[in-house]
């Protein structure tokens, strides 16, 4: 199983907002086709902010990761965000997720992204255990907080 990284372009908005519906409706994030397009669609056409990557063969991916930029202080330069990584049911469990996050922070930290960050629920420890064995810690003095604008 191939798990090569494939920078999404405008072409694979469809491909990839069908991979984050699944995603989504797994995780009961509620969301209209529509409003994952207007997500995506900056995204795949470059805009700075952030990247979209398909995970496995181009024309049928297997899964995505999405990173967002911003600037850290205390990193030391900029940084990422995994905003969303997911791989079809059918796929898990074969070390594919463990592959791309052991290799999207090399090919990052080559780009000049300084820190790498995400965030997972208290309750999955099975994800939990990936993203330690992929060499994430948890922040014991912080958590995250969100606003909705």
């Amino acid at each position: 199983m191939s798990t090569a990284l494939h920078l999404a372009k405008p072409d694979d908005l469809d491909r990839l907002t069908a991979l984050v519906a699944a995603f989504h409706s797994e995780q009961g994030i509620e969301q209209t086709d529509t409003a994952r397009r207007t997500g995506l669609t900056p995204l795949l056409e470059g805009i700075p902010h952030g990247v979209a990557y398909l995970i496995g063969p181009a024309r049928a991916p297997i899964g995505y990761v999405i990173v967002t930029f911003g600037w850290s202080v205390e990193f030391g330069g900029l940084d990422g965000f995994i905003d969303e990584i997911y791989l079809r049911r059918a796929v898990r469990g074969r070390g594919i997720a463990s592959e791309v996050l052991m290799s999207l922070p090399k090919a990052l930290s080559q780009a000049g992204v300084r820190g790498l960050h995400l965030e997972v629920d208290r309750t999955n420890e099975t994800a939990q255990r990936l993203y330690a064995r992929a060499g994430f810690t948890a922040r014991d003095r912080y958590m995250l907080m969100s606003k909705r604008l």
